[in-house]
């Protein structure tokens, strides 16, 4: 038999012919040729074989258009195996017309079965039979062979599929690439399911005869078992799944069977009893046989499942490809969910239990699906103890599983076990898997917040069962005092908007019952002796935040999710409907909140948040507006009283939400936010006149110094959210900060503020700036911008950083400013850094940020010892703050670049503490100018390699094996590393780093003809790392530039002249060129004679030169190898000729016009000497740089 399967490309537009002209008649498959039973031994029957695979796909559409007349209309019969693939007939009818084939001829219809099996796993072969001859076990095991012939170049797979031997010829180069369960799409997508149903319809409508007769499915079984012991993935993974799928069906025919038996027993008792008496019954006859029968067919059945079993999931479920993996774990799941009385014992659950530790995710994920299959049904739970004992523990770590998916079913997982397992679950487990609602990826955070709420929250009666007292809301109280001692007792207070979203898909009417919380803080303890402590009180605000928060905004908050999500309509609407619940709610609360709690600044600052997220539109009601009259007081006495400057901001910022001019409240909140800020100057310019009217204009009294740094504070948080400018701030601050520059004696918290509101006035003095700002306006301006960037730049000495901070800002602002597209506005207020300020700039962050402070060991207490490392980890953010903050400006071009490559020298060192923030500016500069991002990457190792030389004694040479030289190799290769895998997109870059590093190794050669060693050759090893990352042609390119430096023969046995061996190699490596480079004494061949002088010619915009095949030719014959790179160079000609248009049209940088001259000249055969010395005359007469030479032309 032939079968001839088509290619992917064109499965779904060909017709073929009928199935049984696919096969050949039974006599001729038993005495078939040599060809046909495989048995392959003269060199031309190979090739035949090999001619006939090959001309299948040519071949098949003619040979299969084979026209049959049905009812007068001419139809095309196409395969079995299109049939399926197309999916145009419902599968029913398929398997109908095949089980209708098989009545006729079971021959037939087998063999065309076999055959879909080999077509659906790809093999664009051949597929020949022998009937099995009763042979020897021993004879037929030496005919089940898979091997390969190299003559013909085909694969051999002969194995037995009752009654036949099939021999399965294919061209090897087919072999494991693509095969239709692997294929992506649509198209294959449904291929695999129509599969998949195929076999489960042809097993349903089979189990009434057929799939009795001790022939279908021991031909199907030894088939797949056979097809599943291949070394060809295609074969193993294609009979696996049609293997798993064929037992699935079959249990699923036992569960019927069994059913139908049961019914005949208890028909047949029924009919025994009433018959009991009667000698013989026909009707109690007829039942005997059909439950006998009954028995019989669960017989074979039971050993088919067995049979496929065995011979299949044993062999395959430990696969090394992780689908077939896969596929044998999901259905042994479905078998133990569907058959537990089979299955669900602990020979079958151990596989399952091993497999949860798969190197795999995709493996681990079909486990942990299957074991939720059967954790869910609590009737079976009670059959897995042991299961469940053995494998716990593994199952319990599994949410902190690398792969997403499988963390989150694993947490699925365990909420199953969880409610229908008694005691499975410790405390110590239940509590480590609460922490997971703190987690980052949110549908995991989501599980564990499932878990948590109804493991921990919510319990079975709590709505039904009122606490003693608890009154209206007796069981929202309790569950809210358990959710804010769980949150205590974490200890992970600043995230609670992390616990707040993980709960909100299942505790969101209970986390949405503001009134409850409200009502549980305004109790008082007198009245009630179960009010709340301090610090429950505040963990409940801090969740009125956070429910607040979810609910107005209705996305995740920041970290947790990549974007906002789009709302639907239902949604939107949930969301509105939240916020004026939200509104009507706290306009009338927030005011008693904020009295009771006004002197506490962590609760106020929390509570005045939630007017920002108030729909304003409801303040429109006249019986309102007593409450927002009750908040502005409430608020102007909370300024009055504090000068926290949390509090302060969410102050200002509650005056700033409510100000706006579209509402109707406007004028009346207007009006208290001008009153106060009126009377916030009045204080200032009290203290101020009353300071200025000192002797000396310092004032020592501690208490004036906290009232002046706190009326500058209020007037600072205010001047960020409104316009002052009316109030002439700028004036006042100014003459305090040009007092601390003269005399230098004021006190640091009346500085930073002062320079705080001195930076907000201009600020909104720049946004006033119009297109119809006169000229004198913009002169003031510009002017008052550069004293405040002078003032900034003297206050860098502070301890606080503060004034650092301020100055990058500004900084940032000057030179990207728009000024309302008033050209000659940004023109004169534009402000770039001069290079003092620079500099300045540049050693407060090697001084603030990178310097290490000696820490003196001391013996503390474990209370002490936790308060040093929060302090360190505070000292930690404000350094990362500060580091930020420089390389933003380095970014947006306000700093040199090149000032990066101090940044970068630290980049190992503080990889853990400041790696992420110099490897995004690293790529965000070469974002932005590619070739400027590479110098400064070459600066930076030229830089380290300097001070390492410089360290190093004069008379030794370079210690390649010290701490500091390795960190730069170490810190070449990071840089290497952050090119990526896209070797195309990088090569000018690379090319630049190879270039720059060759000109800086040879900086400095003296020497008769250049022998002399240059002293920072050394740095070649630096660069090696790089070359790498180099494409071949370019490699070549840079080797070609390497040659101009390297003179006469040079003595490289000694130590000091490996870097330059070393660099070299990196360069050749994989490369025919490798032989002619190292002679085999260890010296280096040289490629050129010129002195080192003449080589040393400079590149301009980082071309890189290269030598002609003329100037090559003129100096062969002092060269050491020329044999050898004659021998190389013609090999390497045909490579050349390829790749001249991909370096013309790609590397214009690499290839300049002398180089394409010399691919054309590596064409021309010489065949004169004299021609060779005329060229090497012309060489040396005509010295020319090629650089210089290209750009003329």
């Amino acid at each position: 038999m032939i079968a001839e399967p088509n290619t992917a490309s064109n499965l779904p537009s060909q017709k073929e012919n009928a199935v049984h002209d696919e096969t050949a008649p039974e006599s001729a498959v038993q005495n078939g040729s040599s060809v046909r039973n495989g048995n392959l031994k003269t060199p031309s029957e190979k090739r035949k074989v090999r001619e006939q695979c090959e001309n299948i796909k040519r071949n098949s559409s003619s040979s299969r258009r084979v026209s049959q007349l049905q009812n007068g209309e001419v139809v095309e019969a196409v395969t079995l195996f299109e049939v399926v693939s197309m999916g145009k007939r419902a599968m029913q009818s398929v398997v109908d017309d095949w089980v209708e084939a098989y009545k006729q001829d079971r021959n037939v219809a087998l063999l065309d079965l076999i055959n879909f099996f080999i077509q659906c796993s790809g093999c664009q072969g051949m597929v020949t039979a022998e009937m099995f001859q009763s042979l020897h076990k021993k004879d037929v095991m030496r005919k089940m062979t898979e091997t390969f012939d190299e003559e013909t170049g085909l694969q051999y797979k002969k194995f037995m599929a009752y009654p036949w031997i099939l021999t399965v010829t294919w061209p090897v180069d087919t072999d494991n690439k693509d095969y239709p369960l692997i294929r992506t799409g649509p198209y294959w997508k449904k291929f695999k399911a129509n599969f998949c149903e195929f076999i489960a319809v042809l097993v349903q409508q089979c189990q009434c005869n057929i799939l009795y007769d001790s022939y279908l499915m021991d031909t199907i079984i030894s088939l797949l078992t056979g097809l599943a012991d291949s070394m060809v993935r295609a074969f193993r993974h294609t009979s696996t799944l049609a293997a798993m799928k064929l037992l699935t069906a079959v249990v699923s025919v036992h569960l019927n069977l069994d059913v139908n038996k049961h019914n005949a027993e208890r028909l047949y008792e029924v009919e025994k009893k009433r018959t009991s008496g009667k000698r013989t019954n026909y009707r109690l006859d007829q039942l005997e046989r059909k439950r006998k029968e009954y028995e019989r067919k669960l017989l074979e059945i039971q050993n088919m499942m067995n049979a496929i079993f065995k011979g299949t999931f044993l062999n395959r479920y430990r696969d090394v490809i992780p689908e077939i993996r896969a596929t044998c774990i999901e259905e042994i799941g479905s078998w133990i969910k569907t058959y537990p009385d089979g299955f669900l014992n602990d020979s079958y659950l151990k596989y399952i239990g091993w497999m949860l530790y798969d190197k795999q995710a995709e493996v681990r994920l079909k486990c942990l699906l299957g074991l939720q299959g059967i954790y869910s049904r609590k009737e079976l739970v009670s059959r897995m103890d042991l299961f469940t004992s053995r494998f716990k523990d593994r199952i319990v770590s599994m949410p902190l599983d690398k792969d997403h998916e499988v963390a989150v079913q694993a947490m699925k997982l365990l909420m199953l076990m969880s409610q229908n397992c008694e005691d499975v679950l410790s405390t110590e487990d239940c509590e480590t898997l609460y922490q997971f609602v703190y987690t980052t990826h949110r549908p995991l955070a989501v599980a564990a917040g499932e878990f948590l709420y109804k493991r921990l929250l919510s319990h079975e009666g709590d709505e039904e069962v009122q606490p003693e007292g608890g009154g209206k809301f007796g069981a929202s109280t309790d569950r809210l005092k358990r959710l804010i001692s769980f949150f205590l007792e974490s200890e992970l207070h600043k995230h609670v908007a992390y616990l707040i979203d993980s709960l909100w898909d299942w505790a969101g009417k209970f986390l949405k019952d503001w009134e409850c919380m409200t009502t549980l803080l305004l109790k008082n303890a007198e009245e009630d002796g179960e009010a709340l402590s301090d610090a429950h009180e505040s963990a409940l605000i801090e969740i009125i935040l956070a429910t607040v928060r979810e609910a107005a905004e209705g996305h995740p908050p920041v970290g947790r999710g990549a974007a906002k999500k789009i709302l639907s309509v239902k949604e939107k609407k949930i969301q509105l409907e939240d916020c004026t619940k939200i509104t009507e709610h706290f306009i009338m609360v927030l005011p008693q909140l904020l009295a009771k709690y006004s002197t506490d600044a962590q609760k106020v600052a929390n509570l005045l948040q939630i007017p920002q997220y108030y729909d304003l539109d409801v303040y429109r009601m006249e019986h309102l507006r007593k409450h927002l009259d009750a908040l502005l007081r409430e608020v102007k006495d909370i300024v009055a009283k504090h000068s926290d400057m949390s509090v302060l901001e969410a102050s200002s910022r509650t005056y700033y939400i409510l100000c706006s001019e579209e509402i109707a409240i406007y004028s009346q909140v207007d009006r208290a936010r001008t009153q106060l800020i009126d009377e916030l100057m009045g204080q200032l310019n009290q203290l101020l006149d009353g300071f200025w009217q000192k002797e000396e204009g310092f004032c020592t009294d501690a208490g004036e110094i906290s009232q002046m740094h706190s009326a500058l504070r209020r007037v600072a948080a205010f001047h960020n959210a409104h316009d002052l400018t009316k109030w002439n701030l700028y004036d006042k601050t100014l003459r305090l900060l040009v007092f601390e520059m003269e005399h230098g004696s004021l006190p640091v918290l009346m500085i930073l503020p002062a320079l705080q509101c001195m930076y907000f006035s201009l600020l909104w003095q720049l946004t006033a700036v119009s297109e119809n700002s006169p000229k004198e306006t913009l002169f003031t301006l510009r002017r008052e911008l550069r004293c405040f960037s002078q003032i900034c730049m003297c206050f860098l000495h502070h301890k606080e950083k503060d004034a650092f901070m301020i100055l990058c800002d500004w900084l940032l602002i000057l030179s990207h400013q728009d000024s309302n597209n008033n050209e000659e506005a940004v023109g004169l207020l534009d402000y770039l850094p001069s290079t003092s300020l620079q500099e300045k700039l540049l050693l407060f962050i090697q001084k603030h940020v990178f310097m290490e402070e000696e820490e003196e060991s001391k013996d503390l207490t474990e209370e002490e010892d936790r308060k040093d490392e929060s302090c360190k980890l505070d000292d930690l953010h404000k350094k990362r703050s500060l580091l930020a903050a420089y390389c933003k400006l380095i970014v947006y071009n306000v700093v040199e670049m090149s000032a990066a490559a101090e940044i970068y020298k630290y980049y190992v060192k503080t990889y853990n503490d400041f790696g992420d923030i110099i490897k995004e500016t690293l790529s965000k500069t070469r974002h932005n100018n590619k070739i400027q991002s590479t110098k400064t990457l070459i600066l930076c190792l030229q830089q380290l390699f300097q001070t390492h030389a410089e360290s190093q004694d004069s008379s030794s040479s370079v210690d390649f094996h010290s701490a500091s030289f390795t960190n730069m190799k170490e810190l070449a290769r990071r840089f290497s590393l952050t090119f990526g895998w896209d070797q195309v997109k990088s090569r000018e870059s690379v090319a630049m780093i190879h270039k720059e590093g060759i000109e800086f190794a040879f900086q400095g050669a003296t020497g008769v003809g250049g022998k002399c060693l240059p002293p920072n050759l050394s740095f070649l090893l630096i660069i090696s790392e790089f070359s790498n990352k180099l494409l071949k042609p370019d490699k070549r390119l840079v080797y070609a530039y390497l040659q101009r430096y390297i003179a006469e023969p040079l003595p490289c046995r000694g130590d000091e002249w490996q870097p330059l061996i070393w660099y070299r190699n990196s360069l050749l490596a994989n490369e025919d060129e490798e032989s002619s480079v190292l002679g085999s004494s260890g010296e280096l061949s040289p490629v050129g004679t010129s002195k080192m002088s003449s080589f040393k010619r400079k590149l301009s915009n980082g071309s890189l030169p290269v030598t002609s095949q003329t100037e090559a030719e003129g100096k062969a014959p002092d060269l050491q190898c020329s044999s050898q790179l004659a021998s190389a160079e013609g090999k390497r000609r045909k490579r050349l000729k390829s790749r001249e248009m991909h370096l013309q049209e790609h590397l214009p940088f690499l290839c300049p016009g002398g180089l394409q001259r010399r691919y054309c000249k590596d064409e021309i055969k010489t065949e004169d000497v004299s021609k060779k010395s005329q060229a090497e005359d012309t060489t040396e007469d005509v010295d020319v740089d090629v650089v210089s030479a290209d750009q003329d032309s």
